[in-house]
């Protein structure tokens, strides 16, 4: 049912340029990993906050307030160049567990640290033990979707 679109992604002219290239394949993809060190960064500072460790001096409102436009970029540069990496090699990925696996964790993920996440990271003023579980859901489903990401590679 998807594999006509995903053919037909693959087919543009983006998708063309980009597979046929010798350099922007490897150059989208070197920013889409800067773009997840970034993201690593800014989740890391609020939800290792949120689990109790490191930081203890500064509160939770307070990281998630100067992580969030980092968190933000990085995102925008994720989705940005993530769309460019994926119609170069849409059949591939239809075929790949591992994109399936991304992509379909990739929007519960967003919608966790941007809605839930952020919401509670706003207002708390101590590691309790939602702020825990909180912190625990938003690193394992951001582990899960790079994970993904980067087993598509492999397969």
């Amino acid at each position: 049912m998807l594999l006509p679109f995903f053919e037909w992604c693959e087919a543009t002219m983006l998708g063309r340029t980009i597979r046929e290239s010798l350099w922007m394949f490897p150059i989208l993809e070197s920013i889409h990993l800067v773009g997840l060190c970034i993201l690593g960064g800014a989740l890391l500072v609020v939800d290792l906050r949120l689990l109790g460790v490191g930081l203890k001096d500064s509160t939770i409102a307070e990281l998630d307030r100067q992580a969030r436009p980092w968190l933000l970029l990085a995102v925008a540069v994720l989705l940005s160049t993530g769309v460019l990496l994926f119609l170069s090699e849409a059949i591939k990925c239809y075929y790949n567990t591992a994109f399936w696996v991304k992509i379909t964790t990739l929007p519960f993920a967003i919608l966790f640290t941007l809605a839930i996440k952020e919401r509670f990271a706003r207002t708390a003023v101590y590691t309790s033990a939602y702020s825990r579980w909180v912190g625990t859901v938003d690193l394992l489903l951001w582990f899960v979707v790079a994970a993904g990401g980067r087993w598509i590679g492999f397969s």
